[in-house]
């Protein structure tokens, strides 16, 4: 869904999309930014002993929270362009996703820098860019 989102702003910002059409705008997810991930990956591999670590930010965000971000990185309003269309609607969401990663903090001294919010900017931004390259637009042809 996030590079739904991003792509999607992404497109409406250059006019190449009017709308986009989503779900439940309030399931709480943890976001997370994977090069961050694949540092602590790493950090688990540098362990004596395996274990199960959760890599996680432990910081909740809605479905919106990145949706708000995701648009105001290119300075759109949201609310203009996005519709609920109940067919997106889950019948079995879970409606909150949020990891706990003190164990692995406590072994490896490893967090997460990025938010949600910083990293649905940064994804925004770059779908942008890649928006912008006729040949990308080319080979993948969005349809939302």
């Amino acid at each position: 869904m996030t590079r739904k989102i991003t792509r999607a702003a992404a497109s409406i910002k250059l006019g190449l999309q009017d709308k986009l059409f989503l779900g439940n705008l309030d399931s709480i997810r943890d976001w997370g930014y994977a090069p961050e991930y694949v540092e602590a990956m790493w950090l688990m591999l540098q362990a004596d002993e395996p274990d199960d670590f959760v890599v996680a930010t432990g910081v909740s965000a809605t479905v919106k929270d990145f949706l708000e971000a995701s648009f105001e990185s290119l300075d759109l309003d949201y609310s203009k362009f996005v519709e609920i269309d109940p067919i997106y609607l889950r019948p079995t969401e879970v409606d909150a996703l949020v990891g706990d990663s003190s164990k692995i903090t406590g072994a490896t001294n490893w967090t997460s820098e990025t938010s949600a919010l910083q990293l649905a900017a940064k994804m925004t931004l770059a779908d942008l860019e890649l928006s912008r390259n006729p040949k990308y637009l080319d080979v993948f042809q969005w349809r939302f």
